[in-house]
């Protein structure tokens, strides 16, 4: 390979790695909307089984079964809502943290200049996501 040909090469994969963490970024905020929904989509059916059980009493029998169906319901949301939240809080936090890092290296590369300091920034941008 050139000299030429591997420059251009690198400057292609090293391009392409923000890229490649945004779409991982965006893969992962994907994934936790599909685990919330399938936890309430788990929820419902439970309830909707809970429901039909219920249906074969009577009276204040099949009133606190119904109650309890409805409270283990509301439960099962509330434990999704609060993984789902949980989750984001986590990823806004490695956000943060890599943004912050970020900005250290970036100020540790202004002591550089030239091509020195554009490489360091390069890996700086990489490592943290940028």
């Amino acid at each position: 390979m050139s000299r030429v040909s591997a420059t251009l090469w690198l400057a292609l994969v090293l391009g392409g790695l923000p890229l490649a963490a945004q779409s991982a970024a965006n893969t992962d905020s994907s994934v936790r909307k599909n685990e919330y929904k399938a936890a309430v989509d788990s929820a419902d059916a439970q309830y909707s089984a809970a429901k039909d059980a219920c249906s074969s009493k009577k009276g204040n029998d099949r009133d606190v079964c119904m109650k309890q169906a409805e409270a283990q319901h509301k439960k099962a949301l509330a434990d999704a809502k609060a993984e789902n939240k949980t989750r984001d809080a986590v990823a806004s936090a490695r956000d943060e943290k890599l943004d912050a890092d970020y900005k250290v290296a970036k100020e540790k590369c202004d002591a550089l200049s030239g091509d020195a300091k554009d490489a360091c920034i390069r890996d700086a941008k990489i490592r943290y996501h940028q």
